[in-house]
């Protein structure tokens, strides 16, 4: 009888190419957590900008009967107890808080002497991820329709996305 070594074939992989395969799970699941967190922040943008065109909007429609307008809660048609002025209003998931400001400060003179105006903000909760949102940062508009954001980035990029 002869001896032969026999060669054993090798099972299972060698430690070399689970860090590797380990490593590009790593890559492809941080650009899907970044490229996630970048949607999401865009969505919450757009409740944001949706919850200040309709507060205009509701702003234009009291304007339309009484010839001014108001930072009142119940004179603008919202649900309240009173008459509360929309100074940190939450809405929706408590991602950006409404205010506003009757009559605009930045316009002057303030009526009768001038032309009634409003400023309306949505500014992002302190804590939640919008806050941290560099690119467009809160968000507002007056009654002429300027939009602005206070971010890096430009209204026009801001509100047009």
């Amino acid at each position: 009888m002869s001896t032969q070594s026999s060669k054993r074939a090798s099972s299972g992989f060698t430690l070399i190419e689970l860090m590797v395969t380990v490593a590009i799970v790593t890559i492809l699941a941080t650009i899907a957590v970044t490229s996630y967190t970048s949607q999401v922040q865009k969505s919450r943008r757009t409740e944001a900008k949706s919850a200040l065109l309709d507060l205009a909007g509701r702003e234009e429609r009291l304007f339309s009967t009484t010839n001014s307008y108001s930072n009142l809660e119940a004179y603008l048609g919202y649900a309240t107890s009173g008459t509360t002025p929309i100074s940190g209003m939450a809405f929706g998931n408590n991602y950006y808080t409404l205010t506003a400001v009757v009559p605009d400060p930045a316009q002057a003179p303030p009526p009768p002497a001038g032309i009634p105006s409003y400023i309306l903000k949505a500014t992002p909760v302190a804590g939640t991820s919008q806050a941290g949102d560099a690119t467009c940062g809160s968000f507002s508009v007056n009654q002429l329709g300027v939009q602005t954001v206070s971010g890096t980035g430009t209204a026009a990029s801001c509100w047009g996305d």
